[in-house]
């Protein structure tokens, strides 16, 4: 046995491994390289073959007992690790590994149900799209959309059979809709199950199809819908309206219709969930005493008091001023506004006299340097002679 890999190895875990780590690991191992996952290809079903052997060994309290004292000397002289003619005693392991792969059909260790797969089922789900302006999404509106649905061909009513003739039970699956194969693998004989291809899982057979429209049942058509959009909807969002996509099989429901809802942006506003980001331009005599200004936002204008001595960049917060939740209620975001300062471009020659007496008043003279002496520089003034010219 020097040509065997530690079985540790060979499931990845470590040597304190639970059960359930054990089980984990085989079960990811068993997915990727079971035979029927790869037809035909002899290295993974030897790496199906190895895994197998290490899980059963080491599933197996006793057996593991033995492995780690003594190896695979353990195994030598007729007690086999993994003994594939006797897959009785792992039924309830295999079954839960293999459940979702051969949906609970593992041939050998239990009986597949014989029922009629063939049952109602919900058609599929269409999606669809709309664009809303970002003022529609704050408010909410009502918008309408045209979209291709499938409705019943008013000619077979449905059945896809020529009028005068009906659909027959297909002979290759009964009626169920899902044949049933048997294949044998490392573990015996096991059942598998596929979608019949006489009658595409329908259980049905058409021998005469319906000319208008070609044995589907339906006809497709432009429908225009009407679809509420809801206050505070964020871009990317979905709408589900339900009933209002493919049709059902076998009697089964309509799928939905999920629209998605796609908001343009706002030159003036910014969201980030429920809130609301915006500038503000004021005037720097604004800025400096004080003003009431008018500020829009998603709710409404509000007035807004600037304080005395504002800083360009302030950021303050508008409570309840952002967007809208889509839960309903009172509830609202944050409206958070950035005040700009701005400095004027173009100034009438009062305007210029005015700033620069300001300046002189303020100590911040524009006239920051004395004249320039013979062979010198220009002396910067110092505070103290700010204020003496003052």
């Amino acid at each position: 046995m020097a040509d065997k890999r530690d079985y540790y190895e060979v499931l990845g875990v470590g040597k304190n491994a639970d059960e359930a780590e054990l089980k984990k690991a085989y079960r990811k191992l068993a997915k990727k390289y079971h035979p029927d996952m790869n037809p035909g290809d002899a290295e993974a079903e030897q790496k199906f073959k190895e895994a197998s052997e290490a899980y059963a060994i080491l599933s197996d309290p006793e057996k593991r007992r033995k492995y780690d004292q003594l190896g695979f000397a353990a195994f030598e002289g007729g007690d086999a690790g993994f003994d594939y003619s006797n897959m009785g005693n792992m039924s309830d392991i295999f079954g839960d590994i293999f459940g979702d792969l051969f949906g609970g059909g593992f041939g050998g260790f239990g009986s597949r149900s014989s029922r009629n797969y063939n049952g109602p089922m919900q058609g599929a789900s269409v999606r669809t799209a709309v664009r809303i302006t970002f003022a529609e999404a704050m408010s909410g509106c009502e918008k309408q959309i045209t979209i291709n649905q499938k409705e019943e061909c008013p000619t077979c009513k449905g059945s896809g059979a020529k009028p005068g003739t009906s659909p027959v039970t297909c002979p290759k699956c009964g009626g169920k809709g899902q044949i049933v194969y048997t294949q044998q693998s490392l573990f015996g004989m096991m059942q598998n199950v596929q979608t019949c291809p006489d009658c595409r899982g329908t259980g049905k057979i058409i021998k005469e199809k319906c000319p208008d429209c070609n044995g589907t049942g339906y006809l497709t058509r432009r429908k225009t819908i009407s679809v509420t959009i809801p206050a505070g909807i964020d871009d990317g969002q979905s709408i589900r309206l339900r009933g209002q996509g493919e049709p059902g099989t076998n009697g089964g429901p309509r799928g939905d219709l999920l629209v998605e809802v796609r908001v343009s942006p706002d030159p003036n506003f910014a969201r980030d969930d429920m809130d609301i980001y915006s500038m503000v331009d004021v005037s720097f005599a604004q800025a400096a005493l004080g003003a009431d200004i008018l500020v829009h936002t998603v709710s409404g204008d509000v007035i807004y008091t600037v304080k005395p001595g504002t800083q360009p960049g302030t950021r303050v917060r508008l409570k309840g001023k952002g967007a809208p939740s889509l839960r309903g209620g009172n509830v609202r975001g944050d409206h958070y506004l950035t005040i700009n300062v701005q400095v004027p471009v173009r100034m009438s020659e009062n305007a210029k006299e005015a700033l620069k007496e300001y300046d002189r008043l303020t100590g911040n003279s524009l006239k920051q340097e004395e004249p320039e002496e013979k062979g010198g520089k220009g002396k910067k003034k110092g505070i103290f002679d700010k204020l003496k010219d003052l």
